[in-house]
């Protein structure tokens, strides 16, 4: 009974984490999560082989009770999502897997660099004369040279494929920011901070350099497509598939605690 309690707990977080993929399956480059899970009768066989797992021992030196399963990790799925055409100008989406735009982040007096898919940017004012390029909450999006800045006396706008970002004066045009694209080269070590975002873990704890896990993306003709949007890579199918098999799992183990039940009030009645 203890084995299906335990699993059964883990199963509740993937069904969490499944409804998590459910209600952001309209988000705007909002990547699928996916549960991973390990078996804990493999990880005490594993831990008896070690001589000094047996030190300060107080069971009998064998398998344990509590096995079962537990969810091993959280993966996230960088893969591309389909392409929505809103010919909007300043929707942009990202042409290849593991490239990320980058916007910046104040918190608690500090700026932090995160990273997204999403590519749904906005104008907002800084002063009379100037406006910065910022995602739908307000952050400034990164370029070359750092946050996004032109003048607002501009007739048009538009992004160019190399992410080149272009402004028009009467018949004159003039490229004010690019488009500031990295790789992800482990992107399962990012760590997700909430509103379709990401950052970098601890590297300290890793052993590992930024270097290791971004990279700059060279600057080709067709890294974005403007007036698109990337949508989730959520598949809903799927999803509902691993939720009614998580389900089926957790009804199973239910009723192996009121079997279990059953049987020690038929134990306690015997004389």
């Amino acid at each position: 009974m203890i084995q299906s309690a335990v699993t059964m707990n883990q199963l509740q977080q993937k069904l969490d984490l499944i409804g998590h993929n459910l209600a952001n399956s309209e988000t705007t480059g909002y990547k699928g999560k996916h549960a991973a899970f390990s078996s804990l009768l493999f990880q005490q066989i594993n831990n008896l082989r070690d001589p000094a797992n047996a030190e300060g021992r107080l069971t009998p030196d064998g398998i344990r009770v509590g096995s079962g399963a537990r969810l091993g990790a959280i993966n996230t799925d960088f893969s591309a999502g389909p392409l929505q055409t809103t010919d909007r100008a300043l929707d942009v989406a990202l042409l290849e897997d593991n490239h990320l735009f980058q916007i910046q982040i104040s918190e608690d007096g500090t700026e932090e660099t995160h990273y997204t898919r999403d590519g749904s940017f906005y104008l907002n004012p800084i002063n009379d004369q100037t406006i910065m390029l910022t995602t739908k909450d307000g952050h400034p999006v990164l370029g070359s040279n750092g946050p996004i800045t032109m003048a607002d006396d501009f007739d048009d706008i538009r992004i160019e494929s190399s992410g080149d970002i272009i402004v028009s004066r009467g018949m004159e045009g003039e490229v004010v920011g690019q488009l500031d694209i990295v790789e992800a080269a482990l992107p399962r070590t990012l760590e997700a901070t909430g509103q379709n975002a990401f950052r970098l873990p601890d590297l300290e704890a890793l052993n590992l350099n930024m270097n290791d896990i971004i990279r700059d993306v060279p600057q080709t003709t067709d890294i974005v497509q403007s007036g698109t949007l990337e949508q989730s890579n959520v598949n809903l199918s799927e999803q509902m598939t691993d939720m009614m098999m998580a389900q089926r799992s957790y009804q199973f183990n239910s009723r192996t605690i009121s079997m279990g039940d059953q049987m020690l009030g038929l134990i306690n009645q015997l004389r």
